[in-house]
């Protein structure tokens, strides 16, 4: 095959991909959403351990 026609079929390709646009749910999405928000921080517990506002290391970074 051809320089010429590869080209051509990664430019079909690339000009699907760009205007495909798959019907979203947005019901769907908004109960994604709320359910993130409900849900407990992941990095609660590493913040609570690595802010330490009243911290008694004298490492200096």
């Amino acid at each position: 095959m051809g320089r010429g026609r590869q080209k051509a079929k990664h430019t079909k390709v690339a000009r699907e991909l760009k205007y495909f646009s798959p019907n979203t749910d947005l019901s769907e999405l908004e109960k994604e959403l709320a359910a993130r928000k409900a849900e407990e921080d992941p990095w609660a517990e590493y913040a609570d351990k690595y802010n330490a506002e009243d911290d008694d290391s004298d490492d200096e970074y």
